[in-house]
């Protein structure tokens, strides 16, 4: 599998993760033999490529979300008060060669912009 890096962090049944910078937590891929679906890794913790491209969305981006059912959005709407970090978002990126190219469709500050894989910071999961 790989070794931790400054860029990556190895999770249990080849899950890897790293930093993403658009939406300020991590994302985790599954790399090598076993179950699910699997990304293709280059094995450089340094320079990291996955293929293909990584998916993320959540609250009702989610594919299986039925109009109507409670998400993030609604959740931070009924509680102004509270400081929360979730909100319902895609993030849709292409990682290669230590760089992240985020596609048009992310739904953060950070679309169409391509930047560099951040270390990871502190002891992180």
């Amino acid at each position: 599998m790989c070794a931790p890096g400054k860029k990556l962090r190895q999770q249990d049944g080849g899950g890897v993760s790293f930093r993403c910078p658009g939406c300020n937590d991590f994302h985790t891929v599954y790399v090598g033999e076993g179950p699910g679906p699997r990304w293709g890794f280059n094995g450089d913790v340094a320079r990291p490529t996955f293929t293909p491209s990584v998916l993320v969305r959540t609250g009702h981006h989610v594919t299986s979300h039925k109009h109507g059912d409670s998400c993030w959005c609604t959740y931070n709407a009924e509680h102004p008060e509270e400081t929360v970090s979730f909100t319902c978002q895609v993030c849709h990126s292409f990682v290669t060669d230590g760089q992240i190219q985020f596609l048009s469709d992310c739904t953060h500050a950070l679309a169409g912009q391509t930047v560099p894989l951040p270390d990871w910071e502190g002891e992180g999961r």
